[in-house]
């Protein structure tokens, strides 16, 4: 299979290119720059230049190719308060390519959040892959995607965990709460910090994504959750514990200085399963865990 992935020289291809050329598919990398452009070579991908807001090429990529990973998404707009800018780009790309690929029984493979489950109101209990949300924020593309089933297309959304982890990981949620905790000389985390957050490793979440591709059903929703859910005050101490900081409880008046951009997560709890994921696809997580992986001291070299 001849394979368009979108965010080719991020953390997740990283993974997911490696494991898509193993498995002998073929793959086409969209980047933006030159320094993008040299990664994805690095990779053994073709190379596409472009951007997210190319839609005109990206409707030429999909339709050349025979299937659709979308892994793009402005992390540095969200990262300084655009949040909705990098939502609203991220629906049109997704836009642009479904609309390539109706009528065409190829695969398309978006990309979500589990947090948004959280912010949805979903808590307390594990969230599920049937669990689904009216609209919202990144919902919006979710649902769309899982729509495109209905016009010919065999697509389905990977929600991922906040905390996709590995070495490499160089600028995701663990990467930043730990620079946090590093420049403020402890790790913080909100009120009692008895709220949780999934977690999964990078290399199980690239097998995920070729399964994906290769045989999930049309309008599936899936779980790249490897840890269910882990308290944040056990994140916390897990850093501390490799920085030699001490842990702190800040309000939420608080958690914008000592928790930047993340501040806005920082309450939620989203503990997730991945159950129907496994059974659908049969896709078994190997790698180590958060906890394990973070203690492992690669983070921190």
């Amino acid at each position: 299979m001849r394979v368009f992935v979108t965010g080719a020289s991020g953390h997740i291809a990283s993974a997911v290119i490696p494991e898509l050329l193993a498995h002998g598919h073929q793959v086409v990398g969209l980047a933006r720059s030159d320094a993008s452009a040299a990664a994805v070579a690095a990779l053994g991908a073709e190379v596409r230049r472009g951007d997210l807001d190319d839609h005109d090429g990206l409707r030429a990529a999909a339709t050349d190719a025979d299937g659709v990973i979308h892994l793009a998404f402005k992390h540095e707009a969200m990262r300084t308060g655009d949040f909705v800018g990098a939502v609203d780009a991220d629906l049109a790309a997704i836009q642009a390519i479904g609309g390539a690929l109706e009528g065409s029984g190829k695969p398309f493979v978006t990309t979500g959040g589990t947090l948004m489950l959280a912010m949805g109101g979903i808590s307390a209990r594990a969230g599920t892959e049937d669990d689904q949300l009216p609209g919202g924020p990144r919902t919006d593309a979710a649902n769309y995607t899982i729509g495109l089933a209905g016009h010919g297309v065999r697509s389905s959304v990977v929600r991922l965990a906040p905390m996709v982890h590995s070495d490499l990981d160089h600028h995701g949620f663990t990467t930043a709460l730990i620079s946090f905790a590093r420049d403020k000389g402890s790790a913080a985390y909100l009120g009692d910090g008895a709220n949780r957050w999934p977690a999964a490793n990078t290399y199980d979440i690239g097998v995920l994504y070729r399964l994906a591709v290769e045989k999930a059903p049309a309008g599936s929703t899936l779980h790249g959750v490897g840890d269910e859910g882990i308290p944040l005050k056990v994140i916390a101490e897990t850093i501390a514990g490799q920085l030699g900081v001490p842990t702190r409880s800040v309000t939420a008046d608080e958690a914008p200085e000592a928790l930047g951009f993340l501040a806005t997560f920082a309450g939620l709890d989203n503990p997730t399963s991945n159950a129907k994921t496994r059974a659908l696809l049969g896709w078994v997580p190997t790698h180590a865990g958060w906890i394990e992986d973070v203690q492992t001291g690669h983070y921190f070299a």
